[in-house]
């Protein structure tokens, strides 16, 4: 018996833990020792075994066969860097044996730091691009279940372009962009049109994720006159409980603004995904569209040249992960069925030990088609990986 117990389970979001030199083995060259290093400081706990694994590439048999004896209950067993698959494709793929996921988007941890960075040289910037999806190309390449997440900075539109070429080529399943402003640009912006073009001919969707913006809420909140609590992992470079109010706004923004702009519209076989950045803001986002929309259109020449209402644009086409301890439920009777995707964040800590069952618990007293939505049909819409 899997975890999934025999129902059809597409996962939205999964993780590679990467050890040092993921980027540095996989450059180019002439750039393996003037890109940067990832930091891992944000790894906290989950870090620990970093040293020693980073040695051995892999965990102790002794390890992986406790793993392997957990069964269906591995969702529930050793988090971070200690999980099954964390680092091992081979490992992974016996994760999944046991998890019983059909497909699983497998995501880096660390090296957005690096790969969407808006301060480095654009060289490195993509340089580091072409290495971190070398990379996870090579991490998925043996498991048709595993799809490569692979990462693209929009700040040089005609890099941008080139390395998505790159990317088609290596297999990946969704590419990953930054959920900020492009190079001083508007992810509408005219320049970027030929690579939201690309993408939809291919039907490859762009994907956000936490990590893929800023992270932590302005330190200034953060200052009470009085101790600053550490965050869940122990440090304090992850998320504590005052970055959660505005962890999703750039993407709620990055978002807001391509539909705006006619981007979904343009470009009609465009999809994408907004993942592990939350969903209860989501109803509301799709109301408040169509509103701005329909006021706005009187003044904007843009808006007015719409021909196909906001909230049409994204149902259907644009997918969103609740976090485990978000009712689903509810927000599906707020809006749409259509726009709701299940995710696991195996191996991270974040998705929790049961996420089934909670997912489960919200989805009560809906209907088996909005259940297999959630699970498998959206994902499937979306990513274009459903069988």
């Amino acid at each position: 018996m899997t975890y999934a117990a025999g129902r059809r389970l597409l996962d939205a979001d999964s993780h590679i833990m990467e050890l040092p030199g993921f980027l540095a083995e996989h450059a180019d060259p002439a750039l393996r020792d003037r890109l940067p290093a990832i930091s891992f400081s944000a790894g906290g706990k989950m870090g620990r075994a970093l040293e020693r694994l980073a040695a051995t590439k892999s965990h102790d048999p002794e390890k992986v066969a406790a793993m392997v004896a957990l069964g269906d209950g591995l969702i529930a067993g050793p988090k971070g860097y200690e999980a099954l698959g964390a680092f091992s494709s081979s490992e992974r793929s016996q994760a999944l044996d046991q998890l019983g996921f059909e497909r699983q988007l497998v995501f880096s941890s660390f090296s957005p730091g690096v790969v969407f960075s808006d301060r480095l040289d654009p060289e490195l910037v993509y340089g580091g691009c072409r290495a971190h999806n070398r990379a996870m190309a090579e991490f998925c390449a043996a498991d048709e279940r595993l799809l490569g997440v692979a990462a693209i900075s929009l700040d040089d539109p005609d890099r941008a372009v080139a390395e998505f070429e790159a990317v088609l080529a290596e297999g990946h399943g969704a590419v990953w962009v930054p959920h900020r402003s492009a190079g001083g640009r508007s992810p509408g912006h005219s320049d970027l049109d030929p690579f939201w073009a690309r993408l939809a001919e291919a039907g490859v969707p762009f994907v956000l994720h936490v990590g893929g913006g800023p992270i932590q809420i302005q330190q200034d909140w953060m200052n009470t006159g009085r101790p600053v609590p550490t965050d869940w992992l122990g440090g304090g470079e992850n998320v504590r409980s005052k970055d959660m109010i505005s962890l999703h706004h750039d993407a709620e923004k990055f978002i807001g603004t391509m539909v705006l702009d006619g981007v979904l519209e343009r470009h009609p076989k465009l999809r994408g995904a907004v993942v592990e950045l939350g969903a209860a803001w989501v109803p509301a986002l799709v109301r408040r569209l169509d509103q701005i929309a329909e006021i706005w259109r009187r003044s904007e020449p843009e808006l007015a040249a719409l021909q196909t209402r906001p909230s049409e644009q994204l149902i259907g086409r644009v997918g969103f992960t609740p976090y485990p301890f978000e009712d689903v439920g509810a927000m599906i009777r707020d809006s749409d069925d259509r726009l709701y995707l299940f995710s696991s964040d195996y191996p991270h800590m974040e998705g929790g030990r049961n996420p089934l069952g909670r997912f489960d618990q919200s989805l009560a007293g809906l209907g088996p088609e909005t259940i297999s939505r959630f699970y498998f049909d959206n994902f499937a819409t979306v990513v274009g990986a459903g069988s």
